[in-house]
């Protein structure tokens, strides 16, 4: 067998650019790589973006142009330098720049996390992406520390749930925002504080209500410009402010007197335009802090639903319509 089934973007546009095809060439490993035969993946904003047209995979444009930021599966096969202890038939999961959407990727070794037994591969494959993003976020960028409050866009998404549960881990007072009834239940039930119906009352009046004026140490927005002057107004002095995303736009007017007088931090992550080294060292940070408590259930991904990979133009439009809470997967 030389080629798989691999769901390619034809060209730029709605869902239905999505193909399935048959005739992808098998990626071979390099010398520093391992081969996984893909068991899930899962959907990001980002492989929206990537259809549309905005967010083209980083270095030379592929021969097929396939979206798909993590994986979980077993490897297949391993690179002439791959000295490690890594074997043909572990059960692996990670982050990839692209490519997700395939019966088989390929990956630097180095950025291999072991599949915990008792995790299946379809929960291995809701966790890369998200959890990674939210520790980085909270940690390397935000720095959160035990006590403070954190403010948490988009409570039910993918990155939202892994947050909820990461900031709480450290001793994190949460709050979150959702646009519906079922998904703040929900993310109580993962273990929530407090949760603010942005469409009932404006985020930042409601969280100076719920920490008595003083505002939320740390936030993590994806919406960017449409809540960049409401985040400055819920965030405490000394507050550091995490853009994930832009779904809101990319441009805004800062009120500086604010930021001055609250001495306010605005810092930005991402992962996929990131350097190999950086990549290596967060996989190793999160494998070592993350993982344990994954693999004792003390943390959780959450799946909203499992698409076939044939139907990946339907989990998109699942994505798109804002109805999930968590992660959706593709089943390989």
């Amino acid at each position: 067998m030389n080629a798989m089934q691999a769901v390619v973007i034809s060209h730029y546009g709605d869902a239905d650019v999505l193909q399935l095809r048959r005739d992808v060439p098998i990626p071979d490993p390099a010398p520093h790589e391992v081969r996984v035969r893909t068991a899930f993946t899962a959907l990001n904003r980002a492989d929206v973006m990537q259809r549309q047209g905005f967010y083209p995979p980083p270095g030379k444009a592929p021969e097929y142009e396939i979206p798909g930021l993590e994986f979980a599966g077993a490897i297949d096969a391993l690179g002439a330098d791959v000295t490690s202890d890594w074997k043909v038939g572990d059960r692996v999961c990670g982050l990839l720049s692209a490519g997700g959407y395939a019966e088989f990727v390929t990956t630097p070794a180095d950025l291999l996390i072991r599949t915990p037994e008792g995790l299946t591969d379809a929960a291995a494959a809701a966790i890369p992406e998200v959890f990674m993003t939210a520790w980085d976020a909270l940690h390397n960028r935000a720095r959160i520390q035990p006590g403070e409050t954190a403010l948490i866009h988009a409570g039910g998404s993918g990155v939202g749930t892994a947050a909820i549960q990461l900031a709480k881990k450290i001793g994190a007072t949460t709050i979150a925002t959702f646009g519906s009834p079922e998904k703040l239940d929900a993310a109580l039930a993962l273990g929530l504080d407090h949760g603010i119906l942005y469409k009932e009352q404006a985020f930042e009046e409601r969280t100076l209500e719920l920490t008595q004026k003083r505002g939320a140490d740390v936030i993590l927005d994806f919406i960017g410009a449409a809540y960049l002057s409401a985040n400055i107004k819920a965030a405490a002095s000394l507050g550091r402010i995490v853009v994930i995303g832009l779904m809101g736009g990319a441009s805004a007017e800062l009120s500086l007197g604010l930021l001055l007088a609250k001495r306010l931090q605005i810092t930005g992550t991402v992962l996929r335009a990131r350097s190999h080294e950086e990549k290596r060292r967060l996989t190793k940070q999160v494998a070592e802090d993350v993982f344990p408590g994954l693999a004792a259930g003390e943390l959780r991904p959450v799946i909203d639903r499992t698409f076939a990979l044939a139907d990946a133009a339907e989990a998109h439009r699942h994505m798109e319509s804002n109805a999930n809470f968590g992660k959706i997967l593709l089943r390989i």
